[in-house]
């Protein structure tokens, strides 16, 4: 137990020695904004996720089976969208390798940018969220996720993808102390797994109470908060922003 909350206590407030710096609790604020754009995508774009393209690939195959449900456009569009960010994600990370507090401000600031274009179109909207307006909020998001998906996979904060528990879970378990493993990082692989679930959690209290506009508000007002204390926890010669730190 005292390990798992040290570990957590270093995740949540890493020491000025630790090599990722401030990374770590930046990570999980991402992992929140996923649990929410994911509620968002799922729960009021017609079960379909923008970040989770597992999931995306495996509705696609039951709604090409014929389930009923599912739409096999949105799961093309939201993974055509999904790569496309990926793709910009890359692009920006090799430009910025040298610095890794820079990357994450500047993808931030662009996430930000495409959630808050995704509020202005459903604040917009007089017909609800269907038709050109659902695959327009699905292109947005879904660019928005993969350039996160992408930058996250090149800062290398280990148990910190934002995107995707699958592996975390899995390492949680397996190099457990009951399964003869090191256990290495327990609290930062359960605090990225309560991330996520704090994240889905109030998207989906926001969408039954309070409607779709407030969680895409949240979600970006989360955006413009890791851009800023990043950008400003970024000056020159700081060691963990180097590359390959």
């Amino acid at each position: 137990m005292r390990k798992l909350l040290t570990d957590m206590a270093r995740t949540l407030a890493p020491p000025r020695e630790d090599r990722h710096g401030p990374l770590p609790p930046l990570m999980l604020a991402l992992t929140v904004v996923t649990g929410l754009v994911d509620a968002v995508s799922y729960l009021a774009l017609g079960r379909v996720f923008v970040a989770n393209m597992t999931g995306n690939v495996v509705f696609l195959g039951f709604a090409l089976a014929g389930a009923e449900g599912l739409s096999a456009p949105a799961s093309v569009v939201s993974m055509a969208a999904f790569l496309a960010g990926a793709l910009a994600g890359g692009r920006l990370a090799n430009r910025f390798t040298a610095h890794r507090g820079r990357l994450l401000a500047l993808a931030t600031a662009l996430q930000t940018v495409l959630v808050a274009a995704a509020a202005v179109v459903v604040g917009l909207s007089r017909d609800g969220v269907s038709g050109e307006v659902r695959y327009a909020l699905i292109v947005l998001l879904g660019l928005a996720m993969g350039l996160q998906n992408a930058v996250a996979r090149r800062l290398g904060v280990p148990d910190l993808t934002t995107t995707v528990l699958t592996l975390t879970l899995t390492g949680l378990a397996a190099d457990s102390a009951p399964a003869g493993g090191p256990g290495p990082r327990p609290g930062r692989r359960i605090l990225s797994v309560l991330a996520m679930f704090l994240g889905a959690l109030g998207g989906a209290v926001l969408l039954a109470h309070a409607g779709l506009l407030p969680v895409l508000v949240l979600a970006a007002a989360l955006l413009v908060v890791v851009s800023a204390v990043t950008r400003r926890l970024s000056a020159p010669g700081v060691t963990w922003a180097g590359p390959g730190a």
